[in-house]
């Protein structure tokens, strides 16, 4: 397995001394956002998660190698090359076998973070069950690598394109906690609340380090989803977005899109139709959930 593993200096040097290390994906940079922001929001973030006293491990495949840490030469590859593979489970083994570059999703981005063993990872929001599941089935692998993998997840929800109340009844049917930090009600990505009611809230980062050395204890194989809220003052009205997803969603379906092209073709219609508005509330959600993020790898190191 270690052929396949290239652990940046910084990184490796971070787990051999257990500092904290928080896990990036790239899809977000290859795929979710235009360039330059893209190569902007990358490096913000990583900056952020510095600046809380963590390290941060941005994943990616490139050159057959599963990289755990990137450089800016890396990121700048990522951000403007073009025909990158968007890479879940299902592709892994034949991007790394055809030494293709590749962007990992939430799925592929835990898989790596796991691998190299660092047990929590930033991302915007997850993949869940699609609107329209009872035609087409279509439920995303994040769900099942969540069911799988232990590594926690820090987002702002489940990404609010999706079927959110099926979205949550499929991640209990799992067995994977789903903790509302400084919330009770599940954030819609682009907005800090939804209509449906969590089942665990916690006030503390210390409260879901203290669980995940629980569950590490235990040696549960499934991850935990931590749903931090986007700030109030970055968040976009409810009934404007939901009218802006339900019109992306009607231009998806004329146009033919489905299956991993689906997102990046919503996401891309909503900032279209937005004005950008719907980008520079994406940014900030990432922003946010690398502060918490970091933090939660702090306090875990330190109980460790």
């Amino acid at each position: 397995m270690k052929q396949y593993l290239d652990i940046a200096p910084e990184v490796a040097q971070a787990l051999a001394e257990g500092k904290p290390v928080v896990a990036l994906e790239s899809t977000i940079i290859s795929h979710g956002m235009p360039y330059p922001q893209n190569v902007e929001m990358a490096q913000t973030v990583e900056a952020i998660i510095r600046e809380e006293g963590a390290v941060p491990a941005t994943i990616a495949i490139m050159d057959g190698k599963y990289k755990i840490g990137l450089s800016a030469a890396d990121l700048e590859r990522l951000a403007t090359e073009k025909d990158v593979a968007k890479v879940s489970r299902r592709d892994l083994a034949l991007i790394l076998a055809q030494k293709k570059i590749g962007a990992t999703t939430v799925a592929t981005t835990m898989i790596g973070a796991h691998l190299a063993g660092i047990p929590y990872f930033v991302t915007g929001g997850i993949g869940g069950v699609h609107r329209g599941y009872e035609e087409t089935m279509d439920v995303s692998a994040d769900l099942e690598e969540l069911a799988q993998t232990p590594v926690t997840v820090i987002c702002a929800g489940a990404k609010s394109i999706l079927d959110l109340p099926r979205t949550l009844e499929y991640l209990e049917t799992k067995g994977i906690p789903v903790l509302g930090y400084q919330t009770d009600v599940l954030p819609a990505f682009y907005t800090s609340k939804s209509l449906y009611k969590l089942n665990s809230r916690v006030e503390s980062v210390e409260e879901i380090a203290q669980m995940d050395k629980v569950s590490h204890e235990l040696g549960l194989s499934a991850g935990s989803l931590v749903v931090n809220p986007i700030p109030t003052e970055h968040e976009l009205d409810a009934a404007y977005i939901d009218e802006i997803i339900a019109q992306a969603v009607v231009e998806a379906e004329k146009a033919g899109i489905t299956g991993k092209d689906m997102t990046p073709f919503l996401l891309g219609k909503i900032v279209e139709l937005t004005g950008g508005e719907s980008l520079k509330a994406n940014i900030q959600l990432v922003y946010n959930n690398a502060k918490v993020g970091a933090r939660i790898a702090k306090a875990y190191s330190e109980l460790n």
